[in-house]
């Protein structure tokens, strides 16, 4: 097996001597089991684009909804299955003849017909014995193919039925002519080596393919598909980003480049489309991924500890196990409180800021000084943030070479308070102090600045950019100033408003007196 990073010698000798199968097949209930998700409604347009992404993706199977429940589902249907897919389109029903004639009605190429074996369910839920069950699931399987379409039948609640009693029913149902029989882990129950031990069990009796339909109550969905495919399984139901009733679903990203990656088991998926579509998804069911999301979540390619990031950077399988590129994402340095030279050098040179050539080393310095500053108090560095400082450092002249420096300034503002500002400057070699009122502590400021100065200066332009999020976000000021015939722009950045106005115009003073 030739991964990324080569698998151990461990996980090796631990699979040896499983029965493993080269390919595995991918049915995805994105559009089915996915929207049932609390809080998501996809319209049928929605619905035909991610069906459109998830062919492309090179899903085999797509469970395109459940057509009886209601006419916007079996509309959708209609739709994706109009559009000529190379996958298998798929519509879910009940062991009920109402809910297989709509599906046929919808022009679906495969039907998957369930009901519930558990004792839970038969006495609860269905208040049927085991015989009657039997027969109405025998029934169905029939109906379907007598309509000419393929069948995966389902026992519900799959892993809390008697094992003989499961076997009997599957039995049933492939020689009432299914293609396919499916194993849910309907409320999440089972772990992997139980699993491994359900599907090797059927398997000795069954001769059609075995999928299964894990479900995360427990998150471990995508351990038990993985388990089902080293008892036998050759097909496993995933959604997008692990959607779902409750806890979700397998994640198929994180099911496929497991088994791709770990076990050497190939599919039809591109991986490297995983990203995109696991975006597309999210925007459109407005279910959010978390940042530490495997495979396709914000962070997993993300790096801000020193030693991570400087490890990454030397050589990226010390802290990658497969390459962001495979699945669509890209590595990403973090800047924070955590992060070290190499780590900030390798920023300064993605943005195009090289230390000897457009950065001084004393620049440099204080550039990290900043980053670091910034990361104690909480903030996690963005390009953008990067861009301000390393602007705002650089565009500074030498205080040496400037012809005015602030010394000080304090502001006063408040209810009933008439804006105050009190600005000390140095202006060749002297200290100039004197206050000004305004509409506002940066108006008052500006006014003070320029009253010193004595230069004849218009502020034809001023803009303000939160550059993070919070009340103590980093402000960049830029400023458009106009003096001496000149017309020139200057910019400032810093978490406190005032200073970084001040800043600017100081900035765009010593500009227009060079």
């Amino acid at each position: 097996m030739d991964t990324y990073g080569s698998t151990n010698d461990i996980i090796k000798n631990s699979i040896k001597d499983l029965n493993l199968p080269e390919k595995i097949k991918i049915f995805d209930t994105t559009l089915r089991d996915g929207e049932q998700t609390p809080g998501v409604s996809l319209t049928p347009d929605e619905k035909v684009e991610i069906a459109i992404n998830l062919n492309n993706l090179g899903v085999d199977i797509i469970e395109a909804g459940f057509p009886i429940s209601s006419p916007g589902e079996q509309e959708a249907i209609k739709k994706i299955t109009s559009l000529n897919l190379n996958a298998e389109i798929c519509g879910l029903a009940r062991a009920v003849k109402k809910d297989i004639d709509i599906a046929v009605d919808c022009g679906v190429d495969s039907i998957h017909t369930f009901i519930a074996t558990s004792p839970l369910h038969r006495k609860y839920k269905l208040k049927m014995d085991k015989e009657q069950i039997i027969n109405k699931a025998v029934e169905s399987i029939e109906y379907i193919k007598e309509r000419g379409l393929k069948v995966e039948f389902s026992a519900e609640d799959a892993t809390r039925t008697e094992l003989d009693y499961l076997i009997e029913v599957y039995k049933n149902a492939v020689d009432a002519g299914a293609d396919r029989i499916n194993v849910p882990d309907t409320v999440g129950v089972m772990i992997p080596r139980a699993m491994t031990y359900l599907i090797s069990e059927i398997k000795k009796e069954i001769n059609v393919p075995i999928a299964v339909h894990c479900h995360n109550d427990f998150g471990l969905s995508v351990a038990n598909s993985v388990g089902a495919v080293e008892g036998g399984a050759e097909q496993i139901h995933c959604t997008i980003n692990g959607l779902g009733e409750r806890a979700g679903n397998a994640s198929l990203e994180e099911a496929v480049m497991s088994l791709k990656m770990i076990y050497g088991i190939e599919s039809n998926i591109k991986t490297e489309k995983l990203t995109e579509i696991s975006n597309l998804v999210s925007n459109l069911t407005g279910i959010k991924n978390q940042p530490n999301k495997a495979i396709v979540g914000e962070n997993s390619f993300a790096h801000e500890s020193g030693i991570h990031a400087h490890g990454v950077l030397a050589h990226a399988l010390t802290y990658e196990p497969i390459d962001p590129e495979i699945v669509g994402q890209k590595r990403k340095i973090i800047l924070g409180k955590h992060t070290g030279t190499h780590a900030i050098l390798s920023k300064l040179k993605e943005l195009n800021y090289i230390v000897g050539e457009n950065i001084t080393e004393e620049q440099f310095n204080e550039i990290s000084k900043r980053i670091k500053d910034a990361g104690d108090k909480g903030k996690m560095i963005t390009d953008l943030d990067v861009v301000a400082i390393v602007d705002d450092i650089t565009d500074r002249t030498a205080e040496s070479e400037r012809a005015v420096n602030l010394e000080q300034i304090a502001v006063m503002t408040g209810n009933k308070i008439i804006p105050t500002a009190s600005v000390s400057l140095i202006m060749n070699n002297e200290r100039y102090t004197t206050s000004k009122v305004g509409v506002g502590p940066v108006d008052a400021a500006l006014k003070a600045i320029c009253s010193i100065t004595g230069e004849k200066i218009k502020i034809k332009e001023y803009h303000i950019n939160a550059i993070t999020g919070g009340t103590d976000a980093l402000a960049e000021v830029i400023v458009i100033l106009e003096g001496q015939g000149r017309e020139i722009t200057a910019k400032a950045a810093n978490e406190d408003i005032v200073r970084a106005s001040v800043e600017a115009i100081i900035n765009g003073i010593n500009k227009i007196m060079k």
